[in-house]
C-alpha cells in the first residue's frame, strides 16, 4: 500500500488562470504564483487592503417597526412581516476586499521548454518551478516568510550567467509605479472608497472620491549574485546572472477599523521599507532557513498516513479527474487534510485579519460576496479545524475581530433593537460592518436579516478554552464578550402565546418554508438555530462564570431564561424541525443545514445521550440527500463530513468526502459550483470544513470524552494520525490496522480526568506503569491524568 509523506501538489503545466495558480502566504501577505516559464505572475494581497472607510451603518428607522413585525409573526402573517423587514430594517452592503497588484517576472531568453514540473511543498510552504530552456535548467522558488514579512522569489540556473529576466508591477486600482533605485521597484495605490458587490448591477459600481480610500504600497528589491542590475524598460532589470533573489513587500495605511485610512492612516512606506532593510540582511538559504523553521514549527505538529491506493505519480489535476472518473486515490485525502492545515496557517496568524470567504486571495475589485466574512456559516467553518488540527494560534485573529464586533454591535443592538449587549448580522467587513446588509436590493431577509451571529462567533471563544483550558483567556478576553452577547439575547427574547421565550422575528439562515397561508417566507418566530444558538450561549456562560467564580446574579438569570426556551422538536417526517412550527419546507433540498446546528458544530444533540434528536437530525440530511439540488455544493458537503461524523456515519462522511474531492479547482481549492453563477468562484470554507471533517471521523471529544476512531472509513483500514488535540488539554495520537484501534498516545497537558470511548477493551500505561481505569459503562473507561504525562492505549487481552 502506498503511504505519501511526500505532501506535493504539482502539475505539468504552468496555470492559465486564476483557480489554477497555487496559493503562498503568510497570514497577512498572499500571493497566487502561476509558474509561467518565459513570464512569471503572482498575483497580490494583503488582508487589511479594502475598500471603503469608517462610517455609520446604522438604520434609525428600524427599531420603530420592530414591534408591527413581531406581532404579524405572532399572528401568523409571516410573509407580511418579512416584507416590512425588507423595506424598513436592512442596512448598507458591506466593503469589499481588493486585489493589491501583482508582480510580473519577464525571462530575457525565449526557447522551448521541456521537463516543466510546478509544485507546492506543503511540508516546506515553497512554492517551485522548474524546466528546461535552451539547454538550461531553471528553478523558480517563492515562499511568503512569516518570520521577516516578505514574499521571496529566487531565481536560479545550472549554468553560470543565464539568469536574465525583468521585474515589474501593476494593478488593478489607481496606482503610480516609480524606481526609487536601480535596485527597488516600487508601487503606490488607493482603493475606492466605495465598490458595489459583484451581483449588484451599478452604472459606477467602482467608485474613487478624493481624500478617501485606503492607501497602499508594494516595493520590490533585487539582490543578484554576479551580472547586472538596472533600470529597465517597464521595472527592474537583470542580466547574466547567476541567481537572483527578489524581496516583495507590502503594507497598507489600515490603522484600526475605527480610524479612516486616509486622513488617520498608518504610513505603509516605512514599514515596507523596515522589513525590506531588515530581511535583505539575510542570504536566500538564510531567509528559506528561517521561514521553514517557522512554518514548520506549526505544520509539523499533525501527521496523516494512510496504508491505502492513491494516485500519487500522477500530477494533482489528473488526481482530481481520475477521482471523478471513479479511480480510487485514498492519499488525496491525505493532501486534501494538510493542505486546508496550509491554507489557515498561510491566511491566518497572531496579529492579522481572519481568513476571509477566499482566505486572502483574491484577484478582482468586485470579489464574489464582496470577500467579506460571510458569519452564517463561512467563517465559522473556516476555523473549525483550528483546534481538533492543533493550530490554536491561528484562531487569534477571529478573536480580535470579536472584541471589534463587540464595539460596532453595541450600536447595532441599541439602535435596531432597543437592546444592551452586541449584535451582529450575516456580513461583516475590515471596518467590523454589524448591521443587517442587504438595504439596496432589499433583502431578501432569509440571508439579510439574522441578529445572530453573535452567539454562534462566541462558540470559538468557549471552544478555545475547552481545548486549552486557559483559564486567563477566559477571563479576560472570552468571557466579557460572551457576556455581552448573552446580554443582546436576554433583551432579544419575548415572550410567545404559550409562555416560551423566543427571538422574534427569526430566519433559518437562507432557507424558506410554505406558512398556513400557502405564502412561502423565510420569517418566523424561534428557528430551531436561533434555539440552539441561545440555549449553547447561555450554558456556556454560565459554566464559564462558575469557573471564574463570578455572576452569580446572571448566571441564575440566564438558567431562568434557558429553562423557558423552546424544546427541540421532531417533525412530521421524522426530522429535526427547521422551525418553531412543523412548516413545509419550500426547497426539501436546501444547502443549508443550520437547523442541526446542535448535532455540529455544537454538542446539544449525540447519539449517545439524545439518540431520539441524532435519528431526527439523520432524517433531515436523508431528506436533503434525496432532494438534493445543483446548490448543494462544496461548503455543504464539507458540513455533511462532520455532522455524519458526530452520528458516527463512516460510509456517509466518506461519501459526502469524495464528492468534495471530485469537486474542486486544480489547485484543490474549492469551487463554488453554484447553478445561479455566471463563473465559478474560489471560496475556501469547505478546504477548512472538510479538514475539520477528516479529523472528526477519527478523534472526537464532545459530551466530555474522548471517541477514538467514531467514523473510520472501511477505505482507510490501515493508518495513523499524529497530534490531534481533544477538549480538555489532551493531545492524541492514534495507529489502526484492519480497520479497528492498534495503539494511542494521550497526552495531559491540564492534568484532567480523561474519559475514553473505545470500540475495543482497552488499557491505559504510563512508562511501565499499569493505570488503573474505571469502567463508566460498557466501552466506556475514566482515569485522572497528571500534568504533562503521557499514556499509552492498547488493546486488552482477551
Amino acid at each position: 500500500m502506498v503511504k505519501d509523506r511526500s505532501m506535493k501538489m504539482w502539475y505539468r503545466k504552468p496555470a492559465k488562470e486564476w483557480v489554477e495558480a497555487l496559493p503562498v502566504g503568510n497570514g497577512r501577505l498572499g500571493g497566487m504564483v502561476f509558474g509561467g516559464a518565459e513570464q512569471e505572475r503572482i498575483q497580490l494581497n494583503e488582508d487589511t487592503l479594502w475598500s471603503g472607510h469608517p462610517d455609520d451603518p446604522a438604520n434609525h428607522e428600524a427599531l420603530s417597526h420592530l414591534e408591527k413585525v413581531r406581532q404579524l409573526n405572532f399572528e401568523g402573517s409571516y410573509a407580511e412581516a418579512q416584507e416590512l423587514i425588507e423595506e424598513h430594517m436592512l442596512g448598507p452592503w458591506s466593503a469589499s476586499y481588493q486585489a493589491m497588484g501583482d508582480l510580473y517576472l519577464q525571462m530575457e531568453n525565449a526557447g522551448d521548454v521541456t521537463e516543466y514540473r510546478r509544485e507546492l511543498n506543503l511540508k516546506r510552504a515553497v512554492c517551485r518551478t522548474s524546466f528546461v530552456m535552451n539547454g538550461v535548467r531553471y528553478v523558480r522558488e517563492v515562499f511568503v516568510s512569516a518570520a521577516d514579512q516578505v514574499m521571496v522569489i529566487h531565481l536560479s540556473a545550472d549554468q553560470p550567467g543565464k539568469v536574465s529576466v525583468q521585474a515589474s508591477l501593476d494593478s488593478l486600482l489607481e496606482h503610480k509605479v516609480k524606481l526609487d533605485a536601480p535596485d527597488r521597484l516600487i508601487l503606490q495605490g488607493r482603493s475606492p472608497s466605495h465598490v458595489e458587490p459583484f451581483h449588484a448591477r451599478s452604472a459606477d459600481p467602482v467608485v474613487y472620491e478624493e481624500g478617501k480610500g485606503m492607501r497602499f504600497e508594494i516595493q520590490l528589491i533585487a539582490m543578484a549574485d554576479q551580472g547586472s542590475l538596472e533600470q529597465g524598460e517597464h521595472g527592474l532589470k537583470v542580466e547574466r546572472a547567476n541567481a537572483v533573489t527578489f524581496l516583495l513587500a507590502a503594507a497598507t495605511s489600515f490603522n484600526g477599523f475605527d480610524r479612516d485610512p486616509f486622513q488617520d492612516g498608518s504610513n505603509p512606506t516605512l514599514r515596507c521599507e523596515e522589513w525590506l532593510n531588515r530581511a535583505s540582511a539575510y542570504s536566500f538559504q538564510q531567509l528559506l532557513h528561517r521561514h521553514e523553521n517557522e512554518y514548520g514549527e506549526l505544520f509539523d505538529r499533525v501527521e496523516l498516513v494512510l496504508g491505502a491506493p492513491g494516485l500519487t505519480e500522477l500530477p494533482t489535476d489528473e488526481r482530481i479527474q481520475a477521482l471523478r472518473e471513479g479511480r480510487e486515490d485514498a492519499q488525496l485525502a491525505v493532501l486534501f487534510f494538510q493542505f486546508g492545515r496550509y491554507l489557515l496557517i498561510s491566511s491566518s496568524r497572531p496579529g492579522t485579519q481572519p481568513a476571509n470567504l477566499q482566505g486572502i486571495w483574491n484577484d478582482r475589485t468586485r470579489p464574489p460576496w464582496a470577500g467579506n466574512y460571510t458569519v452564517n456559516i463561512n467563517l465559522q467553518m473556516n476555523y473549525w479545524l483550528a483546534e481538533s488540527c492543533n493550530l490554536a494560534e491561528c484562531h487569534t485573529p477571529l478573536f480580535d475581530l470579536l472584541e471589534d464586533l463587540r464595539v460596532t454591535g453595541r450600536e447595532t443592538a441599541k439602535i435596531h433593537y432597543g437592546a444592551s449587549g452586541w449584535a451582529c448580522h450575516h456580513a461583516v467587513d475590515l471596518w467590523r460592518l454589524s448591521t443587517p446588509s442587504g438595504g439596496p436590493s432589499k433583502g431578501p431577509a432569509s440571508w439579510a436579516f439574522w441578529p445572530m451571529a453573535g452567539p454562534w462567533l462566541c462558540q470559538h471563544l468557549w471552544e478555545h478554552y475547552r481545548f486549552g483550558g486557559d483559564v486567563a483567556f477566559l477571563r479576560e478576553k472570552a468571557y466579557p464578550i460572551m457576556k455581552e452577547a448573552a446580554l443582546f439575547l436576554l433583551d432579544w427574547l419575548v415572550k410567545d402565546p404559550e409562555g416560551y421565550l423566543v427571538t422574534n422575528p427569526s430566519t433559518s439562515p437562507e432557507n424558506t418554508f410554505i406558512g398556513p397561508d400557502g405564502k412561502k417566507a423565510a420569517v418566523s418566530i424561534a428557528s430551531t438555530l436561533d434555539n440552539s444558538l441561545v440555549w449553547e450561549l447561555f450554558t456556556n456562560c454560565m459554566e464559564a462564570s462558575a469557573i471564574l467564580e463570578t455572576d452569580t446574579e446572571f448566571r441564575h438569570e440566564l438558567l431562568a431564561a434557558r429553562n423557558r426556551l423552546r424544546p427541540l422538536r421532531i417533525g412530521r417526517y421524522g426530522q429535526l424541525q427547521e422551525w418553531s412550527q412543523d412548516f413545509e419546507e419550500a426547497e426539501p433540498g436546501h444547502r443549508h443545514t443550520v437547523h442541526l446546528y446542535a448535532l455540529h458544530p455544537g454538542d446539544q444533540i449525540d447519539p449517545y445521550i439524545t439518540p431520539d434528536l441524532a435519528e431526527a437530525c439523520r432524517v433531515s440530511l436523508d431528506r436533503r440527500q434525496q432532494h438534493e439540488k445543483e446548490d448543494a455544493i462544496g461548503w455543504c458537503f464539507a458540513w455533511r463530513i462532520n455532522q455524519f461524523a458526530r452520528l458516527g456515519d463512516a460510509d456517509m462522511a466518506h461519501h459526502y468526502l469524495i464528492k468534495l474531492l471530485e469537486n474542486p479547482f486544480p489547485n484543490l481549492l474549492n469551487a463554488h459550483r453554484h447553478p445561479k453563477l455566471s463563473f465559478y468562484p474560489l471560496t475556501v470554507e469547505a478546504n477548512f470544513g472538510a479538514t475539520a471533517g477528516i479529523a472528526e471521523l477519527l478523534l472526537q471529544s464532545q459530551a466530555g470524552e474522548l471517541r477514538l476512531l467514531p467514523a473510520l472509513p472501511k477505505e482507510w483500514a490501515e493508518g495513523s494520525i499524529r497530534g490531534l488535540r481533544a477538549r480538555g488539554g489532551f493531545t492524541v495520537d492514534l495507529a489502526w490496522e484492519e480497520g479497528k484501534l492498534a495503539a494511542a498516545c494521550i497526552y495531559s497537558s491540564n492534568g484532567n480526568y480523561c474519559r475514553l470511548r473505545s470500540q475495543q477493551p482497552i488499557q491505559i500505561s504510563a512508562g511501565a506503569e499499569r493505570i488503573q481505569t474505571e469502567m463508566i459503562e460498557p466501552g466506556v473507561y475514566g482515569f485522572q491524568t497528571t500534568v504533562n504525562q503521557s499514556y499509552r492505549v492498547t488493546i486488552a487481552e482477551s
